[in-house]
């Protein structure tokens, strides 16, 4: 994830300073050999230092002369590499090579040891990607087919509509090679959400193909009508969506501009492969349409906005009572930044878990100091290891008798910890990655390190990264909000014509957002914060097409009849059309959920599958109460909004 921070992030700039001074970087692997002698530890040591893609690996003897007998040396420093006849030794594994050297780790150190750390989770998430994207996809398949198959009247016809978007998935996809790379949450995650995001549009046009095709037209007849009767809702639909995906672009961490311009290329190709390759597809093969026809599977919905209108005053009563409490409890829900806990049945969660009870939690921090003054950075050496849940600090200073010319030294020694302009300061923390302790070491370790150089001193780590990640995310989380309901405004501004109808289907679908997101902070549920700020986005950005065919198809009827008479045709028309395109994103969401193992990706899984549920909950039941409350107000403030009056 450090690749995408923004560069005049601190730990950034502390890594480029690190890379362009030192050779050895910082140790982003743990590996915990059980059951070892000292010499064979050194022995393994030795291996693992032979593995492509390991670029340094450090241990005990590298803080102390292992020839000296154990039980002479500082007890608390042994432990933190040597416990109870098992060692825990230290690697780094370069960028790009976490995969390689990981599996070539495990053959090397069998089932019975274990392997934890950054390198190891980068590993875990990228293998993860590629499986666990086919599994979703095989169990998403069949399920859309099965939704499809139901509403409409062929059994070929949900075949067109895959393939149409299929056709856009794998153009996206394909597009990618221009960017060089993307990320495995934008992996996991894109192609799915565009089928489901994008499913609407070809769901919107075929049906209202099959309502022109009932009137007696011919195909092509129908078709003409329905790309024209179609297009509008299509088109903001697609917009909405655009602008939505547009705002993640804006994020300063990049994993939201990277997930934003994919998704924003698969709305453009999805929406042309709907407006002009499913038409041509559909007219084209539409004699298997008319062979392969069956009865309708679902009753008809006649009569059914009635019903629903029944509930107009609970809904609203219900939705008012949840809106404040929603907002606050979202916005005081707690945080994961990195990857989140792995689960206990994948090797990663086993591993992590038993080194942790064997030595506890190790967390690096790295300082760069001015090589200038040895006595200084001595004495900054003995505050930070002063620190609640310092174990030790590795240093020129600490590792070596100042009163020896560096000349005597052997070159190995000095270059892990000196360059030309800076010493390295090796911090090891017990108090894990992130959370409340350790962001407040990075504060109280930066603190310290600037009291004694200024701006000259640099931080880096993963809980570094952490941190800086925290703060760069916190900022885009607002912003991105505010960027994406103003866009998405003022797209509804101008289709509508109106100032009152964006503000009251924002309002239903941002309800929806704040009562999904206020869910984990009453379950007590800690939220992969990358996940929380895509969802907050996705959801808005997605769901709001229910909003928009409601609202138009009550607009239009609005103009010939009241506006209980309008509400109930609308939902008797378009609640069919809802509930296919909320089933779908709700699946996808779930189904993300259910597959991965990634926390990131599971986490943005749950609450896009519960958020599209909540939010067909809410056009369907307070989206219509809130319009017919304020009928009079949006006909006062919507241009020329030709709604009927009864004669008086």
């Amino acid at each position: 994830m450090v690749d995408y921070l923004p560069d005049e992030a601190p730990s950034v700039i502390g890594l480029e300073e690190m890379e362009s001074e030192f050779t050895a970087s910082i140790p982003n692997t743990n590996v915990l050999i059980k059951d070892v002698s000292v010499q064979e530890a050194l022995n393994y040591k030795e291996r693992l230092a032979n593995i492509e893609g390991v670029t340094d690996v450090t241990w005990l003897d590298d803080v102390m002369d292992v020839r000296i007998p154990l039980e002479m040396a500082d007890v608390s420093m042994i432990e933190s590499y040597y416990k109870d006849g098992h060692a825990l030794l230290s690697l780094t594994i370069e960028s790009e090579a976490e995969v390689a050297a990981t599996d070539s780790i495990y053959q090397l150190i069998g089932e019975e040891n274990a392997v934890s750390g950054e390198a190891v989770n980068t590993a875990t998430s990228q293998n993860m990607t590629s499986s666990e994207t086919i599994y979703a996809a095989a169990l998403l398949v069949p399920i859309i087919i099965i939704i499809l198959v139901v509403s409409t009247k062929s059994w070929v016809e949900p075949i067109f509509f895959l393939t149409a978007i299929g056709v856009s998935i794998l153009i996206n996809l394909g597009t990618n090679i221009f960017l060089g790379e993307v990320s495995y949450v934008t992996q996991s995650v894109a192609p799915i959400l565009q089928l489901a995001v994008s499913l609407d549009y070809a769901v919107f046009l075929l049906h209202k193909f099959s309502d022109e095709l009932k009137l007696g037209k011919k195909p092509e007849d129908a078709m003409a009508v329905a790309m024209k009767a179609s297009f509008p809702v299509i088109f903001v639909s697609a917009l909405t969506t655009f602008f939505g995906f547009m705002s993640l672009m804006l994020m300063d961490f990049g994993v939201g501009a990277d997930l934003g311009l994919n998704l924003v290329k698969g709305i453009v190709f999805s929406f042309i492969s709907v407006v002009v390759f499913l038409p041509a597809l559909t007219l084209y093969g539409y004699k298997w349409i008319e062979k392969t026809e069956h009865r309708n599977l679902i009753p008809s919905f006649e009569g059914v906005g009635a019903k629903i209108l029944k509930w107009r005053i609970p809904a609203l009563v219900i939705v008012f009572l949840l809106l404040v409490p929603s907002f606050l409890a979202q916005s005081s829900t707690s945080f994961t930044y990195g990857l989140g806990e792995l689960p206990e049945d994948t090797r990663s969660g086993q591993d992590i878990r038993e080194i942790e009870e064997t030595f506890g939690q190790s967390t690096p921090i790295v300082l760069l100091v001015p090589n200038d003054d040895i006595a200084k950075e001595e004495q900054l050496a003995v505050e930070i290891e002063q620190l609640p849940h310092v174990d030790s600090v590795m240093s020129y200073a600490t590792a070596v008798d100042p009163a020896i010319p560096i000349d005597y030294l052997d070159e190995s020694i000095v270059s892990e910890f000196q360059s030309e302009n800076y010493s390295r300061m090796i911090v090891i923390t017990n108090a894990g990655v992130e959370g409340d302790i350790p962001f407040q070491l990075v504060e109280q370790t930066r603190e310290l390190a600037s009291s004694y150089y200024g701006d000259q001193a640099h931080s880096l780590g993963e809980s570094v990264t952490l941190y800086d990640m925290k703060d760069i995310v916190s900022k885009d989380n607002q912003f991105v909000n505010i960027m994406t309901v103003i866009t998405i405004a003022t797209v509804l501004l101008i289709t509508f014509r109106s100032v009152s109808i964006p503000i009251i289907l924002l309002l239903t679908i941002q309800a929806a957002v704040w009562i999904n997101l206020s869910i984990p902070y009453y379950t007590n549920d800690s939220l992969v914060f990358v996940g929380y700020l895509i969802v907050s986005t996705v959801q808005l950005a997605a769901t709001i097409d229910y909003g928009i065919l409601l609202m138009e198809t009550y607009k239009h009827h609005r103009e010939n009849m009241p506006a209980f008479e309008a509400m109930k045709k609308a939902l008797d028309e378009k609640l069919f059309s809802i509930i296919i395109s909320a089933a779908i994103l709700s699946s996808v969401g779930f189904i993300l959920w259910f597959t991965s193992s990634n926390p990131t990706v599971s986490s943005i899984g749950l609450l896009l599958g519960r958020g599209a549920a909540l939010a067909f909950i809410l056009v369907t039941f307070f989206l219509p109460a809130l319009l017919l409350i304020g009928d009079k107000l949006v006909k006062k403030t919507t241009l020329k909004s030709n709604f009927y009056e009864e004669e008086k």
